[in-house]
């Protein structure tokens, strides 16, 4: 049995865990979660999982879920309460499912009590990669990729440890405006970005990838977990997400993970590893139904933001912390009808371009800097 904290339980990855959880209760145990606002759907977790522990965003939630249950599951709220959950005494892995770089600390904190990280919040690693990855180092700590293209790669990596690896090549499915012009998506509205064509996520993560900027993230993300430089790092344009990721070797031969868009299955397997476990009402993959798959060369020009990324991961040290946090807070403005859908990039660049890199930042620097850059962007509109 291993013993579950969960961060995020009522967003899209979140609950996707909580089914993970729930069709194998001989495996799985929810101990602590943290939520937001839905606190519907959190009375509804709480009634049918029975956590220990629960954190919400605001004081006036936790007194209220605390005065309806009573003493037989603890509640906190904030920032502090979000640490305790990640820490959470009985637990052995941590889902990191919330959105934004808020995920951080948190998972540096869980990370020093010995927690198994399984690691869906891009931005820990995009903002502060060096801090994780040496952490979970120095405590002997595991990070294991939620994301669909890492969680990929680390599957065709088992079996391949002295193998020395030639090229990742992170599949992107192109979004919701794959076929449109940059001229097209000038006037392009928030209810069509949001309309993925291969699968269902939350708001913000569906922008990045209408932008490509979640893609570039991954890249960031890819570079971290797997010890690259960006140079061996592809991004490759495939329609149909079947092919989650590849990895190419030094002898030519190229491992590909594939399978149905479904994210229970990269959430499972860093629930369950290294065993595989069934999975309950997933789509099995049919070949022959599908046919044919497609892929196509990134245009760097057409999806400027992920060329953005790339620069930035290479120059590294604070820039990665400025293309996150600026890029948050432009996908926040966009979302809330501020600026439009084109201005997302030019917002994220003007920030690139104003910000003097420190190099090997400590934590404190890295939260200085996120916040001036937020405050930077939302000065621009």
């Amino acid at each position: 049995m291993k013993y579950i904290s969960l961060l995020g339980a009522t967003g899209s990855i979140g609950t996707q865990t909580l089914d993970v959880i729930r069709n194998h209760p001989d495996k799985f145990r929810l101990v602590a979660m943290s939520v937001g606002q839905n606190i519907a759907l959190t009375r509804k977790i709480i009634d049918e999982f029975n956590p220990e522990f629960v954190v919400v965003k605001n004081r006036d939630d936790y007194e209220s879920l605390k005065s309806e249950f009573g003493s037989d599951i603890r509640f906190s709220y904030g920032e502090e309460g979000l640490v305790e959950a990640a820490v959470y005494g009985k637990s052995d892995v941590l889902v990191n499912a919330v959105m934004g770089s808020v995920g951080l600390f948190p998972t540096l904190q869980a990370i020093s009590a010995k927690k198994t990280i399984a690691l869906a919040n891009k931005e820990t690693l995009v903002t502060a990669g060096h801090l994780v990855m040496n952490a979970a180092r120095e405590n002997g700590v595991s990070v294991l990729p939620v994301d669909s293209e890492h969680s990929a790669i680390f599957q065709c990596l088992q079996g391949e440890e002295n193998n020395p690896i030639e090229r990742l090549i992170i599949t992107a499915s192109g979004g919701s405006f794959r076929d449109k012009s940059r001229e097209e998506l000038t006037n392009v509205t928030i209810n069509e970005a949001l309309n993925h064509p291969n699968w269902s996520m939350g708001a913000k993560i569906t922008i990045d990838s209408a932008t490509m900027m979640n893609k570039g993230l991954e890249v960031i993300e890819a570079h971290w977990l797997f010890k690259l430089p960006y140079e061996k790092i592809d991004v490759l344009l495939h329609r149909e997400s079947i092919i989650h990721s590849m990895v190419e070797f030094q002898d030519t031969s190229v491992k590909a993970q594939l399978g149905s868009p479904d994210m229970r299955v990269p959430i499972q397997y860093a629930l369950s590893y290294p065993e595989r476990l069934p999975l309950q009402n997933g789509s099995r993959l049919n070949l022959a139904e599908i046919g044919k798959l497609h892929f196509e060369e990134m245009d760097f020009n057409r999806f400027y933001c992920l060329k953005l990324a790339y620069e930035a991961g290479k120059v590294g040290g604070t820039l990665p912390t400025v293309l996150n946090a600026a890029n948050e807070a432009a996908v926040s403005a966009f979302l809330n009808r501020r600026i439009s859908f084109l201005k997302i990039d030019e917002l994220i660049e003007n920030a690139l371009e104003r910000h003097t890199v420190i190099k090997h930042p400590d934590l404190d620097t890295i939260n200085k800097i996120d916040q001036e850059t937020r405050v930077f962007i939302n000065s621009l509109f």
